[in-house]
């Protein structure tokens, strides 16, 4: 009888202890779905059967009236913006209460690869912004260009065989192959030459990254459901160990010091050179209220995370939205024959040749660019937590601290309450005399303000001259197995990818003269 109700007290403690917090967004008046108990609102997720970007886009839709929306994930109380000056907010006005992505638990010891300027929240990561904002400057970004040329003479050469034969190409994977040759020679100095060499391990490291297995899914479940008891476990175990070896690889070459590459691992070796990184705190202030010093060596794990950083963020994001604007110009001739029109006349005032100043001239390229990252931006949401808290004064919400924001990009950018007919593929929207400049809070493949994406103009040069070197010499069609609408994977983390690619037919254009 004892041992009895023993086992019911247990079952009843597990059963509370699986929807605590559930009443948070009642308590505050917030309209949210009714949680269940351990999964929250997030069981699909949890179960691989929605990616978080779907996930989130289906509450933003749900709620048509609502300014924010609540959410549970598992027992954590997280909250949907809907309202673009609320967004603004966050991600600008108010930013030093949001400053934090969130992604990592501060109060825990973080693992080494989370360590980098994306993930990394507070004193960490604005000491790594404050360093590493110097490499991105115009005069770097022109500097590397010729880089970018070699490498995209020789996607057009992979995209070449392909359509010698008629066979079908996956867009993505071929973007993908072109931004980690890049990644490669501008990061690291290293001819990586994944175009060519279709067992490419440097290709294959970065198809790692984004490849969860079924111990990484599991592992994430139990944190967010178990904090507590699993905060120890780890994932990222075995690219950890690649990056470091490679990093340790790229140093010893050049005997750990600056080579005057002026590539990524010059920065960081230029860096760790310098000594302390000395800044003001974002966290931490005087009793005058003024901020404390904060300061941060540059060791190899370090180097490390901001390599395994550059190298994700770079190839992962580059390839989507690339791959994604050649599909939809699959789809669309009519705008097509406009960007092919542009990439000729361009091309034939720099002597046929693909170059720094030529790129800055397609306009309607970097329109159509800009268009296709509206239709599918590669993070499908933002995330920020509350780091005190918080007053939304319009829609009189106090939020606590540790409480995370999602914006849902995507449905945001695809809303027609912002962008008329969204469904249309139509570059001409981001024609400067029509693009309203109230969506800059909606508009967001690349973030806003503070915490923006530090690589967004090296992204963006090399991905227009990667779509300018293919356009130049092929017309893209759908191949037979193209899907018009491609299917999220579910497993999808915070970059969205795509199940099955994203074939195409590559058809050969006369050059122009």
């Amino acid at each position: 009888m004892i041992t009895l109700a023993l086992f019911i007290i247990i079952i009843c403690g597990f059963y509370l202890y699986g929807k605590r917090n559930h009443k948070y967004w009642e308590s505050k008046g917030v309209k949210h779905d009714k949680p269940l108990p351990f999964f929250g609102n997030n069981a699909r997720n949890f179960l691989v059967q929605i990616s978080v970007s779907e996930l989130v886009g289906e509450y933003y839709w749900k709620y048509p009236n609502e300014k924010v929306v609540g959410f549970y994930r598992a027992s954590r109380p997280e909250l949907i913006i809907r309202d673009p000056d609320i967004v603004k907010k966050i991600l600008i006005t108010d930013f030093s209460y949001f400053y934090p992505r969130g992604l990592n638990n501060p109060k825990d010891s973080v693992e080494p690869m989370l360590r980098n300027l994306f993930f990394a929240d507070g004193d960490l990561w604005r000491l790594l912004r404050q360093r590493m904002t110097p490499a991105f400057t115009s005069g770097k970004l022109k500097a590397m260009f010729p880089l970018i040329v070699e490498r995209a003479e020789k996607l057009q050469a992979r995209a070449l065989s392909a359509a010698t034969t008629g066979t079908e190409i996956d867009a993505r994977e071929l973007m993908a192959r072109y931004t980690t040759d890049f990644i490669g020679a501008c990061g690291f100095g290293l001819q990586t030459d994944s175009l060519q060499d279709e067992n490419s391990a440097f290709r294959k490291l970065g198809a790692t990254i984004f490849k969860r297995n079924p111990r990484d899914v599991v592992v994430m479940v139990l944190k967010e459901i178990f904090p507590t008891l699993f905060k120890k476990l780890k994932v990222f175990s075995s690219v950890e160990k690649q990056l470091l070896r490679l990093v340790d690889e790229v140093q010893r070459q050049r005997n750990y010091e600056p080579s005057g590459r002026n590539d990524f691992i010059d920065l960081l070796l230029e860096c760790k050179k310098k000594g302390t990184i000395v800044g003001e705190s974002i966290e931490r202030t005087k009793p005058d209220g003024k901020p404390e010093v904060a300061t941060l060596e540059m060791d190899d794990e370090l180097m490390a995370a901001q390599v395994f950083v550059f190298f994700a963020a770079g190839f992962e994001t580059s390839s989507s939205a690339t791959s994604t604007t050649l599909h939809e110009l699959a789809y669309h001739p009519e705008v097509q024959s406009k960007v092919h029109e542009e990439i000729d006349r361009v091309l034939a005032k720099y002597d046929n040749k693909l170059s720094y100043d030529a790129i800055k001239e397609m306009t309607y390229l970097e329109w159509a660019f800009k268009e296709g990252m509206r239709v599918f931006p590669s993070l499908g949401f933002l995330i920020r937590e509350c780091a005190r808290k918080y007053t939304f004064e319009e829609i009189n919400l106090t939020i606590d601290e540790g409480v995370r924001v999602f914006i849902p990009v995507q449905a945001m950018q695809n809303d027609p309450k912002y962008f008329d007919n969204p469904s249309e593929f139509r570059p001409e929207r981001f024609d400067p005399a029509n693009f309203d400049a109230k969506n800059k809070c909606v508009y967001l493949p690349f973030g806003f303000g503070p915490r923006a994406c530090i690589g967004e103009r090296l992204g963006f040069m090399q991905s227009l001259a990667g779509l300018a070197a293919i356009l130049a010499r092929f017309s893209v069609k759908p191949a037979p197995s193209t899907v018009r609408r491609p299917v999220i994977d579910p497993n999808s983390g915070i970059v969205q990818t795509i199940k099955g690619g994203l074939p195409l037919l590559f058809i050969e254009r006369k050059p122009c003269k």
